[in-house]
């Protein structure tokens, strides 16, 4: 008798095993909720182009159809944007690291001063404008400083507006 309940225990504790063996299998392959993974180099798609009516050509947007801008000084690795009041203003667009971002041809990343890892489109830094509270704003188009910032364009340089916008001199 003894023997019958130590062979229902071991049947239970097997199949017990083989179904959370093929519960793993299957998140491991579909993805799902029971321990889904994501590669960190898989690429993510985090630029989209959109045509901006504003500006009557088509600039590079986040997944939220926000602009994105490139600042002309931030060339070979050099960051301008580093200060509390300058990231108040211009929002880095960030991928966690080793990502691929995609979305756009030339996009790569690069790693920031504080070690995050920044997208960048034909190796200029990429950040989002505070001021630009919906999809389509262009706000931040033409305000200079250290440098000139721009949307970024698939399709060439955009002009700023007449008589650009400035902070005079508050990057530090």
């Amino acid at each position: 008798m003894q023997r019958i309940g130590i062979a229902r225990r071991t049947l239970l504790l097997g199949a017990a095993v083989s179904i959370g063996l093929l519960v793993a299998v299957y998140a491991a392959r579909s993805g799902g909720a029971y321990g889904a993974t994501s590669r960190a180099d898989a690429p993510m798609s985090v630029v989209k182009s959109a045509r901006s009516a504003a500006l009557g050509k088509t600039i590079l947007v986040d997944r939220k159809g926000r602009t994105l801008y490139s600042l002309s000084a931030e060339t070979h690795g050099r960051f301008i944007c580093t200060t509390k009041l300058c990231l108040s203003l211009w929002t880095p667009l960030v991928v966690a690291r080793g990502t691929t971002p995609a979305g756009a041809r030339h996009l790569s990343t690069i790693r920031r001063p504080d070690g995050r890892a920044q997208v960048t489109y034909r190796g200029l830094p990429l950040y989002t404008f505070t001021q630009d509270s919906r999809a389509g704003d262009v706000k931040g188009n033409g305000f200079q400083d250290v440098g000139i910032w721009r949307p970024a364009s698939p399709s060439g340089t955009v002009t700023a507006p007449s008589g650009g916008g400035g902070y005079g001199g508050l990057y530090g």
